[in-house]
């Protein structure tokens, strides 16, 4: 039987693509950034997941404003690099397990969740910058791509991500194969790209938001998509993908690592690690 053997929780900011393709990681203004995910990438060495969920959201590369699904699942055999409006970037395929994700959409359903399916995505930063901080030098894994709608609004609520991440658990469950799987929710943290408030970052909310995670997250799914923003800034909202994957994992975890730093780019960066 498939198992769940932890969930990572990091942010997606695309500036960390543009250093990592420039190999920028050992430079002064890059490297505390990217040291901060070698912990992680050590405890997934020693675990070795078969497959990652990756719970993400697009920004426009393949799914837009015209039609953008709250919920969708990738069912492909690959999932290439998306164009960003600079053309692709300079990395592989991520290899699809469409066994899976049949399994995990028809369960969804099952579930009373109605995702869009995708048979062919390609994936922008929100899927590849965490890729590229967790195995930054080959991806040993296969990938089920998620992506919710964290851009057209009205967006999910923190509690309906909470449940998709309980729907996801319970499909991983019952699926029959011998798995290794880490799920694996990306966005945020604090951050604000637009308006009045551009550059708006909050460490009291961001560090209230990676306790509440690990001890308390249904805390978490209390809290409005308005105060998200309000508290967090605009796009902070992202947080929510978290929540599902937080949702897909047992109700007492054990930390295995934390990372924050602020500012990168002009976001708030955090990681957490959280084993089963």
């Amino acid at each position: 039987m498939a198992r769940v053997i932890g969930g990572i929780g990091t942010s997606h900011i695309p500036q960390v693509g543009v250093a990592f393709d420039r190999k920028l990681q050992e430079t002064p203004e890059w490297k505390p950034f990217f040291d901060g995910y070698v912990p992680a990438q050590q405890w997934l060495e020693r675990t070795r997941p078969d497959v990652a969920i990756v719970i993400y959201n697009d920004h426009g590369a393949d799914l837009f404003i015209d039609k953008m699904p709250t919920f969708a699942v990738g069912v492909a055999d690959a999932y290439p690099p998306g164009d960003e409006g600079w053309g692709p970037r300079p990395l592989p395929d991520a290899q699809g397990d469409p066994d899976l994700s049949w399994h995990i959409v028809e369960s969804l359903v099952e579930s009373e969740f109605d995702p869009m399916i995708a048979q062919e995505l390609a994936v922008d930063h929100g899927f590849l910058v965490p890729m590229n901080l967790l195995w930054p030098n080959e991806w040993p894994v296969r990938v089920v791509p998620i992506a919710i709608n964290v851009i057209q609004h009205p967006v999910p609520t923190a509690a309906r991500c909470w449940k998709l991440g309980k729907a996801l658990r319970a499909a991983i469950d019952a699926y029959p194969k011998d798995e290794k799987v880490v799920v694996i929710g990306t966005g945020g943290m604090s951050h604000q790209l637009h308006g009045e408030r551009v550059g708006f970052l909050s460490r009291t909310f961001d560090n209230y938001f990676l306790d509440k995670l690990e001890s308390d997250p249904q805390e978490l799914t209390r809290i409005t998509r308005r105060d998200y923003m309000d508290r967090a800034g605009a796009e902070a909202v992202e947080l929510i993908m978290w929540l599902a994957m937080r949702g897909a994992l047992d109700a007492r975890v054990r930390r295995v690592h934390r990372f924050y730093m602020t500012p990168v780019s002009l976001s708030s960066a955090g990681l957490i690690v959280l084993e089963n």
